[in-house]
């Protein structure tokens, strides 16, 4: 997939661009939308992938998580825990492959 702002590759089905973090578009279905899972993402990872397995998940900017994340580590500590449980319970998504070259233009 190819992102729309900075046109570099990026994973199919990425919500948004990892190099300049623009939102994509949703690609086109035959009218049947994939179920949904809860995956630790393997692309867009701090620590091990939980925030922006969440931000994929919610559709939204995996910065946003990450800070409401802190939040909730400094406000009682409950936000440790959940972090850990969720490294432990949530699996790991499947890595993109990896990008082919490309023939350069002529």
């Amino acid at each position: 997939m190819i992102c729309q702002s900075c046109q570099k590759e990026i994973a199919d089905n990425s919500n948004f661009c990892y190099f300049c973090g623009a939102k994509q578009s949703p690609a086109p279905s035959a009218g049947v939308s994939p179920r949904r899972r809860l995956l630790r993402s393997s692309t867009d990872r701090r620590i091990a992938g939980v925030c922006g397995g969440l931000a994929d998940y919610f559709d939204l900017d995996a910065t946003l998580i990450r800070v409401i994340w802190v939040l909730l580590l400094l406000c009682g500590g409950t936000g440790l825990l959940a972090y850990i449980i969720l490294w432990i319970v949530v699996p790991l998504a499947p890595s993109a492959p990896p990008m082919q070259p490309t023939p350069a233009a002529r």
